[in-house]
């Protein structure tokens, strides 16, 4: 699914378009069409809890209602092996399933302190396998 980028992801400014594409229920994947750099995204649901109010100039741009479908991922850095990839949750992606945009947004580290630009993705399939342990 293709989404267009109301506000890009940093340092990539020159990207306009997306190609969203899901892998599982965890990860996910975007690419620029005209063959630009690729992320590797995870939903940050899956590993802890996670909320955040997105700002109201962000509503209005990505077009946000009550009935929207919205989804957030956020961007993993991979590494080998797996679980030493890092995790950005400071800087959320948005994507509007009803309208086809996306932006990235930035947290407030002050007011978000509980989340860091690059946690280790080993850090929470740890604790879920403890709880498998019990």
């Amino acid at each position: 699914m293709e989404y267009e980028v109301k506000i890009p992801i940093l340092g990539f400014e020159q990207i306009t378009k997306v190609e969203f594409t899901k892998i599982d229920e965890i990860f996910a994947q975007i690419h620029a069409p005209d063959g630009g750099p690729s992320f590797t995204l995870v939903n940050p649901y899956a590993l802890q809890a996670y909320q955040f109010e997105i700002p109201q100039a962000i509503q209005v741009l990505l077009e946000l209602d009550g009935e929207s479908k919205l989804l957030v991922y956020n961007i993993v850095i991979v590494h080998e092996p797996i679980q030493d990839s890092t995790v950005n949750f400071i800087a959320p992606l948005l994507f509007n399933t009803d309208n086809h945009t996306m932006a990235q947004i930035i947290l407030d580290s002050s007011k978000y302190r509980e989340y860091g630009i690059a946690e280790p993705i080993k850090n929470f399939m740890q604790e879920e396998s403890d709880t498998n342990d019990t």
